[in-house]
């Protein structure tokens, strides 16, 4: 069997479509006939040459997509065969035919389309993980989240407002800090136009955040420190603004500040597996309940991967970009 896919031969180059065969589903694995891939920002870091699959994976970008099961290997249930389902992959997302864990699937229930499927997978257990389990968020909480619209953003904003969290955000424009609004952050700052550091000082009337989700690093950890509250908690997922910051360790020290930070693409199977169960129980039931949805942006074919990977570099969207086969 062979199938479609996009792929970067070279970093720089532009993506291309190619045919591959397709490999059997091992020992927990399914095949899904793919729906929808969403695109994440790690997917033009891989396109780059800067991020390559950890090693067993698929070379391919994507990391989450929605499709139907129509294939499973040794100790998967016969059950799942036909199944509309999303899930995390470690890669090969962008293709017609991709595998999957069987125990990071979800399924789709009724209402809830399969480009919408696509798009739920890397944020949902990224932002649970990183504001729930490492972040250590509790209800009645404020938390800073960075790239407010962006799909980590306005998933933060979303989980946020469903486990009680109070929401403040930054974005790029006062358009995108209306759409913050619009999806439910209860503050949203324009740090082109404004410090955010102020802002939020201002908000919580000096006291500050509980809770900081990072994607900037650089910079920012410093002023992100400054917004947070004594025994608050800096997390970072991901180093746009630079990998290297420097920490001012006497506040750290004399506040009792909490740093840390986590990747989810290199982690185990058998981690993602424990995350996504917990996510099912804990999450799901929002979502076939119609109250958690994500934010759409764009659908583009496959064909025109490229162009979704442009707009994703523009940062000119608000929420999800999938692709189509």
């Amino acid at each position: 069997m062979k199938y479609r896919a996009d792929v970067a031969f070279a970093a720089g180059q532009p993506l291309q479509i190619v045919e591959i065969d397709v490999e059997p589903p091992r020992a927990g694995e399914v095949l899904l006939r793919v729906a929808a891939a969403g695109v994440n920002r790690p997917d033009v870091v891989q396109r780059m040459g800067l991020y390559p699959a950890p090693p067993g994976a698929s070379d391919l970008p994507g990391l989450e997509v929605s499709g139907t099961v129509v294939a499973a290997g040794p100790e998967v249930e016969d059950a799942l065969l036909g199944q509309p389902v999303c899930a995390l992959v470690a890669g090969g997302g962008y293709a017609e035919y991709a595998l999957a864990r069987a125990d990071v699937c979800w399924p789709v229930p009724e209402g809830l389309s399969m480009e919408e499927a696509a798009a739920i997978p890397e944020t949902l257990m990224t932002v649970w993980h990183n504001v729930f389990e490492r972040g250590f968020a509790d209800e009645g909480e404020t938390i800073l989240v960075h790239g407010g619209t962006s799909g980590i953003g306005s998933m933060a904003i979303k989980l946020g407002a469903l486990f009680g969290l109070e929401v403040i955000v930054t974005c790029g424009s006062d358009d995108k800090c209306a759409a913050a609004l619009e999806l439910g952050a209860a503050h949203a700052i324009n740090y082109k136009t404004s410090d955010f550091v102020e802002e939020v000082k201002r908000i919580t009337d000096g006291a500050g955040v509980h809770l900081v989700l990072d994607m900037v690093a650089g910079p920012y950890v410093a002023r992100n420190l400054a917004c947070l509250r004594n025994d608050g908690r800096h997390v970072t997922i991901a180093i746009q603004g630079g990998a290297m910051a420097e920490v001012p360790m006497a506040q750290v020290m004399m506040r009792r500040l909490t740093l840390t930070g986590s990747t989810l693409r290199p982690r185990s199977d058998a981690f993602k597996a424990l995350l996504a169960d917990e996510i099912h129980r804990n999450v799901w039931p929002e979502v076939v309940a119609g109250r958690l949805r994500p934010t759409m942006a764009q659908s583009f074919p496959l064909t025109e991967a490229a162009a979704a990977h442009a707009l994703m570099e523009s940062g000119d969207f608000v929420g999800k970009i999938v692709l189509v086969p």
